[in-house]
């Protein structure tokens, strides 16, 4: 039963990481359904790290681009690569509000946020905000012309994200939509600034949860951090597919329904 729990834990966030649905609202909300035990804070912390790999993984080509492998040329690279520098303008924002909630108001952010309440009330907002950024014009800013504010907007937007229900990568492309980024642009910007937050974020659960690794059995949570990894592939290679051609209406719908049914279920 623990190896299942795992598995299931794994496919939740990798899955819904991805996807514009939210994955800690999905983590909190489905483990009362399957009545089993919220994972908490030491195991999504951990499971994370397998989205970041997948990321990671996915998206190597845009990261590595040099031919050599020198050390002087990598530097050059990364001080000058404007893809480098927009991740990290559109990083600051999480950095800063992450870490002041997490520094001054731990407790009542959990308290508030993480009820099905306020999870129910975010998604419903994000599903009207998501439908309105899928019906905006067609825009042009895509990753080779975009202007650093472009990528700031992104990462204001993302800092958001940090209240369950919302969804990094649901604001993120929804701003992206609003702001005039190209779609498949908007969702890989989206996914390429999600490597720093969600690694962030996943150190800070897993410094901050340490005293409770020593309760977890190695096994079960490799399984889970493998079963996140292989997911969190498909999520990402669905949306990039399904979003370009698609838009957002089948996660807006599904959104709407996700929040009814906590809702009825209060």
């Amino acid at each position: 039963m623990e190896y299942l729990r795992f598995i299931l834990y794994g496919l939740i966030q990798g899955l819904t990481e991805f996807i514009p649905v939210s994955s800690t609202a999905h983590l909190k909300v489905i483990s009362i359904f399957f009545r089993i035990d919220d994972p908490g804070a030491s195991i999504s912390a951990i499971i994370q790290f397998g989205s970041v790999l997948s990321l990671l993984w996915y998206f190597r080509k845009d990261y590595f681009r040099l031919r050599s492998k020198s050390l002087k040329r990598f530097i050059s690279f990364s001080l000058h690569a404007r893809l480098l520098r927009s991740i990290f303008i559109g990083t600051i924002p999480i950095t800063l509000l992450g870490g002041t909630i997490k520094i001054f108001a731990p407790y009542f952010f959990d308290k508030i946020f993480r009820s099905n309440l306020s999870i129910a009330l975010f998604s419903l907002f994000m599903a009207i905000f998501m439908f309105i950024a899928d019906t905006s014009e067609k825009g042009s800013i895509n990753l080779k012309n975009h202007k650093y504010f472009d990528s700031f907007l992104i990462g204001f937007s993302q800092a958001l994200a940090i209240i369950p229900g919302v969804s990094r990568s649901g604001i993120t492309i929804s701003t992206g939509l609003i702001t005039g980024w190209e779609r498949r642009d908007a969702a890989k910007f989206s996914f390429l600034l999600g490597i720093p937050a969600i690694t962030f974020a996943a150190i800070v659960e897993f410094i901050s949860s340490f005293n409770e690794f020593s309760s977890l059995s190695f096994f079960p949570v490799i399984v889970g951090l493998i079963t996140t990894f292989l997911s969190s592939l498909l999520a990402i290679d669905f949306l990039l597919k399904f979003f370009s051609s698609n838009g957002l209406k089948l996660f807006i719908i599904y959104r709407i329904v996700f929040s009814v049914v906590i809702l009825l279920n209060l």
